[in-house]
């Protein structure tokens, strides 16, 4: 991986005004996601810093899942689903938050030992509350978070004051 190689993935990410609403502008990484030498510059990106240092990887629901995978085909470590409620059939725990918008909750499955370490993964860190609640659930399954990784991070929206500490690839 290179830096020419980042630079050539982060412009494949897009911005689409007034999307979900008006006001709003989206960021779509769906043509980094297509394109596979850029896949794979921005996963390695993500794991440089926590290398070694995670037993399993924390995969945000939905595009968190993606990187996760390819993170854990990479290291040969498992992954930790983190899901919207409702999705897993036996949650283990569950964490609610605030969104933008309104509230949601996470949930994640009973698939940690005590004591693992867990390198969180999610696309866009924005206000930090879905990472924040993933930090939460983390500890309350009884495991511990090594550290929490992006691909893009919204400074502007201040994530990082809930959250703490995230490597970010690209931010704006």
């Amino acid at each position: 991986m290179t830096q020419s190689d980042l630079d050539r993935a982060q412009s494949l990410i897009t911005s689409i005004p007034d999307y979900p609403e008006p006001g709003v502008v989206f960021r779509d990484i769906s043509p980094l996601l297509a394109d596979g030498p850029a896949m794979r510059a921005v996963t390695e990106a993500l794991i440089a810093p926590f290398a070694g240092q995670f037993d399993i990887v924390g995969g945000l629901e939905a595009r968190g899942f993606l990187f996760a995978g390819a993170i854990s085909a990479m290291t040969g470590v498992g992954i930790l689903p983190i899901r919207k409620a409702g999705k897993l059939p036996r949650p283990a725990a569950a964490v609610s938050y605030t969104l933008e918008y309104s509230t949601a909750t996470i949930e994640g499955p009973d698939v940690l030992k005590k004591g693992e370490r867990v390198l969180l993964i999610d696309d866009i860190l924005a206000t930090g509350g879905t990472l924040t609640a993933a930090q939460s659930l983390v500890a309350d399954l009884g495991a511990e978070v090594i550290g929490s990784a992006v691909v893009l991070e919204l400074t502007a929206l201040g994530g990082r004051e809930l959250t703490g500490e995230v490597h970010s690839i690209f931010a704006e």
